[in-house]
């Protein structure tokens, strides 16, 4: 997942630096419809060929909505955002009808005019109306006009090892709800010996910026804000200053996080799957990764709340429209979606084709549902679920109390400077957290001087 998020951030940076109106997107498409009255509509999101099963998934997919809708073809293209390509396909006007964006460039794209309105078509299509508010209002502008709808959702939270939780003494069903109890479970799971690691955290490639800014967001800190149309870094605080002390105090008074440090992201995967360690922030998506990568087990792991509770970093996927789209190409585009993944009664058709393909059912998330259309979603993954559901238990119970936090404008930047001072309080026992967070408050508010 935080490859997922490298690109949506490096995406968002990109993208900002292409100010083009939305004439230049390419304007009102008078080529909409064909003169037999067919819409053909280009979309992304395709996998690749060689995800064979997914693949061949989308384009039946495809073929069905199109044998319901004879009046609409779909141009399906492979691929993503891929943040090589898209400032130059947005210059050209080349993007597709229905493109697939990340959480963090919404808003920018939105305030570029870059993309279509499409809120008032949305009420031909009751769905939407079904869709979470503060999801949803990530494809919205300030005034609540829509230009997108979300796809996948995901939010923060502790995966932890359930077979040395029970070792440990610990109640696998109850875990940390604090800091303060991580850092008492971390210390019983690294007595068990045998080379097992309590709690592990990332501080290489721009994962250790990434997760110190989930951390913070659990106290109820910040990583930056904006004053007045400025955004200042915010995390020279004391929330920040707790994140990094509480690090250092496990990694040097405990001795609770090992002696390997300089981690990235496959690393605390790759140990949790061998057994070796406790626990470690993560997304529900982690889970899978770990069984096919990495040789674990589903039953072994649990998804808890984010420790404290205050926040959580969050994210996603989502569709927007390409600027100057005719009324009937945006009516398409939302059939298609609508058709495709924000009809909660698809969950039905695509759970029951996942159980029998052998895909993970029953994680739990994207949630991007409410009202009957969540029940709905809950029922389908109840009845095709393929991994132990009551082992996230936690986690689910915790989702619609805790404030769930987009990433930090110029967020890869700025993980990068976070991620010395994270370096630093895991290898050096006489590291000095004050003037850490100082040095990285200078370098932050240089990254985001640049932000308009």
């Amino acid at each position: 997942m935080f490859r997922t998020r490298l690109r949506s951030a490096l995406g968002l940076m990109l993208v900002a630096g292409v100010a083009m109106s939305s004439a230049a997107c390419g304007g009102d498409d008078d080529s909409a419809a064909s003169k037999d009255g067919k819409v053909t509509l280009v979309i992304n999101g395709l996998p690749p060929a060689t995800e064979k099963a997914t693949h061949d998934r989308f384009l039946a997919n495809v073929a069905e909505f199109e044998k319901a809708n004879p009046n609409i073809d779909i141009d399906a293209r492979e691929g993503k955002m891929d943040p090589q390509t898209f400032p130059a396909k947005l210059a050209g006007g080349q993007l597709e009808d229905v493109f697939y964006t990340y959480f963090t460039d919404p808003a920018n794209l939105i305030a570029k005019r870059q993309v279509s309105d499409i809120s008032k078509y949305t009420k031909d299509f009751p769905i939407t109306s079904q869709l979470k508010p503060e999801v949803l209002r990530v494809f919205q502008d300030d005034k609540g006009a829509t230009y997108g709808l979300p796809y996948k959702n995901y939010s923060m939270g502790l995966l932890y090892n359930r077979d040395l939780f029970k070792q440990a003494g610990l109640d696998p069903d109850n875990p940390p709800k604090t800091w303060a109890d991580v850092r008492t479970a971390a210390q019983k799971i690294t007595a068990l010996g045998n080379g097992v690691t309590g709690y592990g955290d990332y501080s290489k490639s721009n994962t250790g910026g990434w997760h110190f800014t989930t951390e913070i967001y659990s106290l109820g800190g910040e990583v930056a804000v904006n004053d007045g149309g400025t955004w200042k870094a915010a995390f020279n605080s004391p929330q920040g200053k707790q994140v990094l002390q509480q690090l250092k105090d496990m990694r040097w008074t405990d001795n609770s996080m090992g002696q390997k440090q300089l981690l990235e992201w496959a690393d605390l995967l790759n140990q949790m799957g061998s057994g070796k360690l406790g626990m470690y922030l993560a997304t529900a998506d982690n889970i899978p990764t770990i069984v096919n990568q990495y040789k674990g087990k589903y039953e072994t792991y649990g998804l808890g709340p984010i420790p404290d509770g205050k926040g959580t970093l969050g994210g996603g996927e989502g569709y927007m429209f390409k600027a100057g789209l005719s009324p009937e190409k945006i009516k398409a585009g939302l059939k298609w979606l609508t058709f495709w993944f924000t009809s909660a009664d698809r969950y039905e058709a695509e759970n029951k084709w996942s159980s029998e393909t052998k895909q993970p059912v029953g994680l739990p998330e994207p949630a991007i549902f409410t009202g009957a259309a969540a029940e709905t979603q809950a029922a389908s993954d109840k009845k095709y679920a393929n991994v132990p559901q009551a082992n996230y238990a936690p986690f689910t119970a915790s989702m619609a109390t805790i404030p769930v936090k987009l990433e930090p404008p110029n967020a890869q930047q700025i993980y990068a400077t976070l991620d010395v001072a994270m370096q630093k309080v895991l290898t050096d026992k006489n590291a000095n957290v004050d003037q850490l967070l100082a040095d990285a408050e200078t370098q932050a508010n240089q990254i985001l001087a640049s932000v308009k």
